[in-house]
């Protein structure tokens, strides 16, 4: 694997974009029902908010090198004017929006819902470039992570979230270097030992409690699988099944799927950790060729 921090980013962006992609073809009728390994859903597979905002968050990068908070802004507001119809949530569209209208995006984020700030899973969709190019750098990934998360999410769990799939794509691109190649089951303990007191972190460590060959359903009727689209139901057990299936992006995939939930993006957060140890050959070449071509 390239050790270079834009080639890792861009292989991050690969596993989450198709992942996103994938897993939005199951909120499509009939799609549960007949889709299999050897019947995958029709192409091309058009993929989510969570793709278009991990692209800004990877085009900040490459022209930054970190995150430039306005840049970003920027970023997420002029892609969101180009094609609107990409599954925001209301919050985002209002927020975006706003900022189009030449509001700054500090104030229009803290003012969210009722001055709370969002506890949304959005910030988290899109991180896993950033936890890949910082990878290096521990301090530098919480911090660059919290950057990217403040423009849409201050609530202290949406930038939770967004530090926890960060610092699991860094530690996973760590991995993928490591001769010593450390068990998934290091993942979660690792993550734990790194986060602030959250609720993000304690369902987190209620999902460490299941060993790594549970089945996923348990853990997930357990800690949420995004049903309530907070950062608080979903990076816990993504994070747990990241370190179930990290040897495995296809299987990781079908599983999460299965399983439910907020569909799009428990596959744009586990395929963008995953792809960071299995490469890009660990992605099925079907699935690449059936995602829309990445609109940069």
């Amino acid at each position: 694997m390239s050790t270079t921090p834009r080639m890792r980013a861009r292989l991050a962006l690969d596993g989450l974009s198709v992942g996103d992609a994938f897993g939005q073809q199951f909120f499509y009728p009939g799609t549960l029902e007949t889709a299999t390994r050897d019947n995958l859903p029709p192409s091309p597979w058009n993929y989510t908010d969570d793709t278009e905002m991990a692209i800004s968050v990877v085009q900040t990068l490459e022209q930054h090198g970190e995150i430039d908070q306005d840049s970003l802004a920027e970023r997420f507001a002029s892609r969101y004017a180009v094609n609107p119809y990409r599954s925001y949530g209301a919050g985002a569209q209002q927020l975006l929006r706003r900022i189009n209208d030449g509001v700054s995006w500090q104030h229009e984020s803290r003012a969210m819902f009722g001055g709370s700030g969002s506890y949304g899973n959005g910030a988290a969709m899109r991180v896993a470039p950033l936890g890949a190019w910082f990878a290096d750098d521990v301090d530098a990934t919480v911090r660059q992570a919290r950057l990217s998360a403040e423009v849409t999410h201050t609530h202290a769990e949406g930038i939770a979230g967004a530090i926890a799939v960060a610092l699991a794509a860094g530690w996973t691109t760590r991995r993928s270097m490591d001769s010593r190649k450390p068990s998934g089951s290091e993942l979660l303990p690792w993550i734990l030992s790194q986060l602030e007191p959250s609720e993000v972190r304690t369902r987190l460590e209620w999902a460490s409690f299941y060993a790594l060959d549970t089945w996923p359903f348990t853990v997930a009727s357990q800690v949420g699988c995004g049903e309530q689209i907070s950062a608080q139901d979903t990076v816990p057990f993504c994070l747990w099944m990241a370190a179930a299936f990290i040897d495995d992006y296809s299987e990781a995939m079908w599983i999460t799927a299965r399983i439910g939930g907020d569909i799009d993006t428990n596959c744009a957060i586990i395929g963008g950790i995953v792809a960071m140890n299995t490469g890009r050959e660990g992605i099925p070449a079907e699935w690449m060729s059936a995602r829309e071509s990445l609109r940069w």
